[in-house]
């Protein structure tokens, strides 16, 4: 009986001939495609953990999670590629002639997809000199927000109101990062012209101070407050520059708690936050003498008066 059934699986081999081999393989190609493809992201992934546990730095962190992403991305596309080819070889189908002419479709393509390559190539760049990061908050162009996602075609960004932007690499000109290493919380504050500026200045650094200590936000703040001084008189104020060194992503809210205590700190000392004021000026006659204004009083009409 076993004879027979080995003779029976040779006869049924064999009316399959070459196709039954080349299905066998094609299957035997995508399987083995596919386990590498699993293998090779999960050991991009184990070996992007493992840096990471060994670094101290956020930033750097983020960025082994950022290039860990692409390079999955790029293991995928090359190993269906060759994958494709092979299977390809296996049907029959010369692959030169295919990569030839993929050649001269791709340079067509090239030159009408120049966007496209532009975007890839401005990523890789974007990546390979760590100017954006996962988790970054940084300005492309006229856009801004979290990063969320990088990838080699483009940036997608989610602002404060929760909008999400997804920005071409290519698009990108200049990258303003505001998280990079340290954040700076500037301050610029108006008081009256007839406040005392070193006494304004003395409560800046007291409220400063007192921010420093607290247990909440004297972590978030890495330097004493730096007082640049008088900036600029504008129209009703005299305006002060201050600003705090903080950890990335805290200069927001340490620039809102700051102004909020200052306020306080304004009211209990008596010091004037202006409002714009506005001086009219009538001119001066020939002999240097300044005009009256005429005022005269206009009586409203019967009918506009209440009750009558």
């Amino acid at each position: 009986m076993n004879n027979n059934f080995l003779e029976t699986a040779a006869t049924w081999w064999a009316s399959f001939g070459s196709a039954a081999t080349s299905l066998l393989r094609i299957a035997l190609i995508v399987v083995l495609a596919w386990v590498a493809v699993l293998l090779l992201q999960r050991a991009i992934r184990t070996l992007r953990i493992r840096i990471a546990s060994r670094m101290d730095d956020r930033e750097a962190t983020q960025r082994a999670e950022t290039l860990g992403r692409v390079f999955r991305y790029l293991v995928a596309v090359v190993v269906s590629l060759i994958a494709g080819m092979l299977v390809l070889g296996e049907l029959g189908v010369s692959v030169a002639p295919i990569l030839g002419a993929a050649g001269v479709v791709g340079l067509a393509v090239g030159f009408g997809a120049q966007s496209l390559v532009k975007d890839y190539f401005t990523g890789f760049f974007l990546l390979l000199e760590n100017q954006i990061r996962q988790g970054d908050v940084v300005k492309l162009g006229d856009h801004a927000g979290l990063v969320e996602v990088v990838t080699l075609r483009y940036v997608q960004l989610r602002d404060y109101d929760g909008n999400v932007h997804y920005v071409p690499n290519g698009y990108i000109t200049t990258v303003v990062n505001m998280t990079r290493g340290f954040s700076n919380a500037v301050l610029d504050i108006g008081v009256a012209y007839r406040e005392n500026v070193d006494d304004v200045m003395d409560v800046m650094r007291l409220v400063a101070a007192q921010m420093r200590e607290d247990a909440v936000f004297g972590p978030r703040i890495t330097a004493d407050m730096e007082m640049a001084g008088v900036d600029r008189w504008d129209d009703s104020a005299v305006v002060i520059r201050c600003r705090f060194r903080c950890l990335p992503l805290e200069q927001w809210g340490v620039k809102r708690e700051y102004l909020r205590r200052l306020k306080a700190a304004f009211d209990a000392h008596g010091i004037e936050i202006p409002y714009p004021h506005l001086t009219v000026y009538a001119g001066q006659d020939r002999d240097g003498n300044a005009p009256s204004f005429a005022l005269r009083q206009m009586n409203p009409p019967a009918e506009a008066i209440p009750g009558r």
